[in-house]
C-alpha cells in the first residue's frame, strides 16, 4: 500500500510540473523578455483564446495602444492594432478583436494586483475578445469585474518600460509592439 501510495505522489508531482510549464508564455518586447503564467483553472476559456491567437501568432507586431502609469498596459487589438496587418490603425486600436465570438465573463476571486493579465473589454462583461492588459500596479476596483487569466513571473521591470500614453485615457503615439508571444518550450 505504501508502494502504491508513494507511485501515486511521484506521478502526480511530475505530471503537475509537466502541465505547469504547458501554461508558462514569453512575450518578448523591445527592452526584453517577460516570462507569463497562465490559469485555466481560473479562466479556461480566456487562457485557451489567449493561447490560441499567441500559436497562430496573431499578437506579433500589436501594439499597446492604451498605457496609463501606475495602472496598465493594455494591447491585443488583432485587427487594427497589429502593425503588420493591411488593417492597422492607430486611431482605431483598441475598437477591434480577432475574428473568433467574443467570451462569456469569468470573474474570480484573483486580485488584480502588480503583473496581473486580464481581458479587457466593452461595458459589456461578456465582450472580451483578443484584448489584454497587465497592471502595473494593484487595481482592486477591477477585482470580480474583469476576467484575469494569468501573471507576469518573469520580467515585469520590461512591461515597466512599456511607453506611457497621454491624458486620461493612455492613448499611446509611437507605440511599443509585441514582438512575439508564444508558449514557453
Amino acid at each position: 500500500m505504501k508502494k502504491l501510495f508513494f507511485l501515486f505522489i511521484i506521478f502526480f508531482l511530475l505530471t503537475n510540473k509537466i502541465y505547469s510549464k504547458e501554461e508558462k508564455m514569453i512575450l518578448k518586447l523591445k527592452y526584453g523578455e517577460v516570462e507569463l503564467e497562465l490559469y485555466p483553472e481560473i479562466a479556461p476559456n480566456h487562457v485557451k483564446r489567449f493561447k490560441t491567437l499567441a500559436e497562430q501568432g496573431k499578437y506579433d507586431g500589436v501594439v499597446f495602444h492604451r498605457v496609463i502609469k501606475g495602472f496598465m498596459a493594455q494591447t491585443g487589438d488583432v485587427k487594427f492594432g497589429n502593425t503588420k496587418s493591411s488593417s492597422f490603425d492607430l486611431e482605431l486600436a483598441g475598437t477591434g478583436g480577432s475574428e473568433l465570438p467574443d467570451l462569456k465573463a469569468e470573474f474570480s476571486d484573483m486580485a488584480h494586483t502588480r503583473g496581473v493579465i486580464s481581458a479587457a473589454r466593452s461595458g459589456d462583461p461578456n465582450s472580451a475578445n483578443s484584448q489584454f492588459f497587465i497592471c502595473f500596479e494593484s487595481a482592486p476596483h477591477l477585482d470580480r469585474q474583469y476576467s484575469a487569466f494569468g501573471k507576469v513571473t518573469k520580467g515585469m521591470e520590461f512591461v515597466d518600460m512599456i511607453k506611457k500614453g497621454e491624458g486620461a485615457s493612455g492613448s499611446v503615439s509611437e507605440p511599443d509592439i509585441i514582438i512575439s508571444l508564444r508558449s514557453k518550450k
